[in-house]
């Protein structure tokens, strides 16, 4: 099969190269899945799991690439849960080859049935912005109908998840960013944009559950934003500080059937959509990662020919 493999930490993107590989083998609970469609994380050529297994060994080289959509064409021993022929998405494991990649070798519990309604690109876009959104405002922040949340970055691939899935409950919800941000904040619901570069952040009030996906000087700008009892969540490290009567939560997104699910659900009825940017074939991934290459939207390599 055809893949993208990385062979060399110090080269970055310009060490990303279109190889052939073996097909992949199916372990035990695994399913093999024809990728459809694949997403990646601009930065995860420095994610210590890129170059090495679970036992901290080299695994050069490696495929990148950790969110797909797809269709099961193989399944492994003791596999139950999914079927042969059945459509797919979600998260490929942070230390085994990813999703760029004709094939993929998944745990089956990291992927969900992905109803036929559904668009594979736009099922590829989901994974990591749409359950990083459900588990810090939900697992993380317990955020309640009625509800205040304050989302930095609202207009971003995170952030605009976090504002559709805030306002679904019922929740208002305070949005920061750019002053060109502040259009598509409006069309996604916010109910009152802070230009981080201009405005103060004390005017928005304080908020129930505070989601930070920048960290620095925001998060800092932060703590005093959270009201008692409230809770800061954010995915750009772990909190150097806490607010005063409330608490800081730093996690890392986890791969979840249930709440893939839940996600693809919305993504078929309308009620979610990803912010997509380019869609670009296998060859061109190494442009892709590219600092140059990045676009407003999520990238989206579109494996398949057809």
């Amino acid at each position: 099969m055809q893949a993208i493999t990385v062979t060399d930490q110090a080269a970055g993107a310009a060490g990303l190269s279109l190889t052939d590989l073996p097909h992949p083998h199916a372990a035990e609970n695994d399913v093999i899945v024809q990728v459809y469609a694949a997403g990646f994380t601009p930065g995860e050529l420095a994610w210590p799991g890129t170059w090495t297994d679970r036992a901290g060994r080299d695994r050069t080289p490696s495929v990148p690439g950790h969110e797909l959509s797809g269709v099961v064409v193989e399944l492994g021993y003791g596999t139950t849960g999914l079927t042969v022929g059945q459509r797919v998405f979600g998260l490929t494991d942070w230390t085994r080859n990813g999703s760029l990649a004709e094939y993929a070798a998944v745990e089956a519990r990291n992927l969900a049935p992905l109803p036929w309604e559904v668009d594979g690109v736009a099922a590829a876009a989901m994974p990591v912005s749409g359950l990083t959104a459900w588990q810090g405002l939900f697992d993380h922040g317990h955020l309640q109908a009625g509800q205040t949340v304050l989302v930095h970055g609202a207009a971003g691939g995170v952030g605009s998840m976090v504002v559709q899935l805030a306002k679904e409950i019922g929740a208002r919800v305070i949005g920061t960013g750019r002053a060109a941000d502040a259009a598509r904040a409006s069309e996604l619901g916010v109910d009152v944009f802070v230009d981080l570069a201009t405005d103060e952040l004390e005017q928005a009030g304080q908020a129930d559950v505070v989601f930070d996906v920048i960290g620095g000087e925001v998060f800092d700008r932060s703590l005093d934003r959270v009201r008692p009892g409230g809770t800061l969540v954010t995915i750009a490290g772990p909190p150097p500080a806490q607010p005063v009567d409330g608490r800081a939560v730093f996690f890392v997104v986890e791969p979840n059937r249930a709440q893939l699910s839940e996600l693809a659900a919305r993504l078929r009825d309308g009620r979610l959509t990803p912010k997509i940017g380019s869609v670009r074939p296998l060859a061109d991934t190494p442009a892709a990662f590219a600092p140059g290459a990045r676009s407003s939207g999520k990238t989206i390599i579109k494996v398949a020919r057809d």
